[in-house]
């Protein structure tokens, strides 16, 4: 899904917990270096493979992986991604979650409670043998080193201009990113789009809630013509506004 020259947005759709899920991380290009923002989930090599081939890229000429925050669908790939190029591949997190992406401090919202009432929400007929392997994974996340710390208001010069944004709440140390050249929110979890419709970060899924909202005012002061949600793509009907009532609300 091209939105402008050298940034899409990339459906990875698979079956997850019994339903079908998209996600969508972005990538950015120039000449010499290709960018990933997220990773998606467990065992999705391939189907990243085959998602930059249909935007006309190679994932071979990787060499830059930015994440916005922990969460095992953000970093479920990532090494997978990094096992592709050793030593060429750099990682790109906020301090506040490098911790986490590198399995020094275990995933936030990843609780034995919270693992527990995953597992248990998995559909009857799913096989012991799954159920297990399931379980191992949210105990055993994946993880990758961090080669480089993302600080909040940093302005990276590759891509035309890339702006790191602050927006914690959906975990610790969550990060958005603008892209200047095409006026491109990337907003990783800090927002949603659901049925075409832009809305605020989802309070069940917020490690801080309140956070969360509060940092969508970071948002404000820059002029938005697409937002690429990680949960319901791309939303491109008057952002700047819409934001601002969802501020207001």
């Amino acid at each position: 899904m091209r939105i402008g020259n050298g940034i899409a947005a990339l459906p990875i759709t698979s079956v997850m917990m019994g339903r079908t899920e998209t996600i969508y991380p972005a990538v950015l290009w120039d000449e010499e270096q290709v960018l990933l923002i997220d990773t998606g989930y467990p065992g999705q090599l391939d189907l990243f493979r085959q998602a930059f081939a249909e935007a006309g890229l190679s994932l071979e000429k990787l060499n830059r992986i930015i994440i916005t925050h922990q969460d095992l669908d953000h970093i479920g790939s990532l090494p997978a991604l990094v096992a592709l190029s050793p030593g060429t591949i750099a990682v790109n997190a906020s301090e506040v979650e490098k911790p986490y992406i590198q399995g020094e401090k275990p995933l936030a919202k990843l609780t034995p409670e919270a693992i527990a009432k995953a597992v248990a929400s998995m559909p009857p007929e799913v096989p012991d043998e799954w159920r297990q392997k399931f379980r191992h994974t949210l105990e055993h996340p994946p993880r990758a080193g961090v080669d480089r710390v993302l600080t909040y208001g940093e302005e990276l010069a590759e891509y035309g201009g890339l702006v790191v944004i602050g927006t914690p709440g959906h975990t610790p140390g969550h990060i958005s990113l603008y892209h200047k050249p095409s006026k491109t929110l990337i907003a990783g979890d800090a927002m949603i789009v659901v049925d075409g419709q832009l809305y605020g970060p989802p309070p069940q899924y917020a490690y801080d809630i309140e956070q969360a909202k509060l940092s969508l005012r970071q948002l404000t002061s820059f002029d938005i013509e697409t937002v690429v949600c990680y949960h319901g793509g791309v939303f491109q009907n008057n952002p700047n506004a819409r934001i601002a009532e969802i501020i207001r609300e």
